[in-house]
């Protein structure tokens, strides 16, 4: 009889932590390594947030808060949803967590009963089917392919309902392919879920303010204000603040469901870092005008890497919408051999191959849910992307 929980066989570790470790330890060991997998900006938190967490930290504020936040921090979330979404929130409305994960997966741990059905558009961000797992739930993939902009339909979504639906989890701008809904889009989508009321939406809004060109955020209960009360709208200051190791995420839904969240939450971790809770205060009500600077920058290393990787043979690059990730299809690519004979059969093959003989460090497309690709988090400098994609592009006239 194992010692182990039979429901960690259904789990899998995160492929992006693999592949991001990995490189450190090749980095380590004096190979010349650029990863391309950590999804998280390269450059510091804004001084105006360190500074304020530098305060709390001197003020004293460093003894326990509320198990899911305390109530500044509630009420600039709220803020926050009132200015920028047009969503009315009041505090017993959310809920604040150690990040944006601990934020989904106390939810689905709150909801998830055997059986119940969770419906995530492919690619997915890794961890989604893995927490619908661990919660007791089915995730179901509906695959959303390149000539669909990655992007799911009405009509796709409408097949995927079942009586044993219980949550659609929506992700835009998308991890890992920067794909973003239009309002007319998820218009389409809100319309059938309005004639489904037994399915709630998880909103996974992360990459919110990382948004290029003349592309507009919205989000459902936004769009179709309908859904308010079947609607957890997920956000957090990890990505738009360069935050990631602060460890804040938050969400606004439904008092029933937050409760159930804090409940979890009471339970497992209590609380997040006060020092952390203040830096997100100061994060969400303090100055926003550093935001465009960041869509600036990242939006030359999109086009950079866009046009980089279309030069390439055998890879099909689109050009996404927001957060700092592309998402190319290199099904030009399978069935060949790399330089030192490797048969790159899969994706996975092709990521592997091309670490061990360039040096680059990719995350491959089977983990994200839809093969042949792979994803490159251009959240590093241009040289290191100019670098990388000429790496990549090499690597692929090798191929025979």
């Amino acid at each position: 009889m194992s010692f182990l929980s039979a429901t960690l066989s259904r789990v899998k570790p995160s492929p992006t932590v693999a592949v991001t470790t990995l490189a450190q330890e090749l980095k380590a060991q004096g190979r010349d390594v650029i990863g391309l997998g950590a999804g998280e900006p390269d450059f510091d938190t804004p001084d105006n947030i360190k500074q304020a967490a530098i305060a709390a930290i001197y003020a004293g504020k460093t003894k326990y808060t509320a198990p899911d936040g305390m109530p500044e921090l509630k009420a600039a979330v709220c803020a926050k949803f009132a200015r920028e979404n047009g969503l009315s929130y009041t505090p017993s409305q959310v809920s604040v967590a150690t990040g944006g994960k601990q934020i989904l997966f106390n939810a689905l741990l709150a909801t998830l009963n055997p059986g119940d059905e969770v419906i995530i558009p492919a690619p997915y961000w890794v961890s989604y089917p893995d927490m619908v797992l661990l919660g007791g739930g089915t995730p179901v993939i509906v695959e959303c392919g390149l000539e669909a902009g990655f992007k799911m339909t009405a009509e796709q979504l409408e097949a995927a309902i079942t009586p044993k639906t219980k949550w659609l989890i929506f992700n835009s701008p998308s991890n890992p392919t920067g794909a973003g809904y239009s309002r007319a889009e998820l218009k389409a989508l809100t319309d059938v879920l309005m004639r489904h009321p037994h399915v709630w939406v998880m909103s996974d809004d992360m990459y919110e303010h990382l948004v290029f060109d003349d592309f507009e955020f919205c989000t459902p209960a936004q769009v179709e204000p309908g859904l308010y009360e079947r609607t957890l709208t997920c956000n957090g200051v990890s990505k738009a603040y360069a935050m990631t190791g602060w460890r804040i995420g938050y969400a606004a839904g439904p008092e029933h469901l937050i409760a159930a969240m804090r409940k979890i939450q009471s339970q497992s971790t209590t609380n997040p870092s006060s020092i952390s809770q203040w830096a997100a205060v100061e994060a969400l009500n303090g100055p926003q005008d550093f935001l465009p600077g960041f869509r600036k920058l990242f939006q030359g290393r999109r086009d950079l890497v866009v046009k980089m990787l279309n030069e390439a043979p055998g890879i099909t690059c689109a050009t996404p919408d927001g957060a700092f990730y592309v998402y190319p299809s290199i099904a030009g690519c399978i069935g060949k051999t790399s330089p030192a004979g490797t048969l790159l059969d899969t994706d996975e093959a092709f990521a592997k191959a091309l670490l061990e003989e360039t040096g680059v460090a990719v995350v491959f497309g089977a983990a994200f849910g839809l093969s042949p690709n792979f994803r490159v988090s251009y959240a590093t400098s241009d040289e290191a992307l100019t670098e990388a994609c000429n790496r990549i592009r090499g690597f692929c006239e090798k191929l025979t």
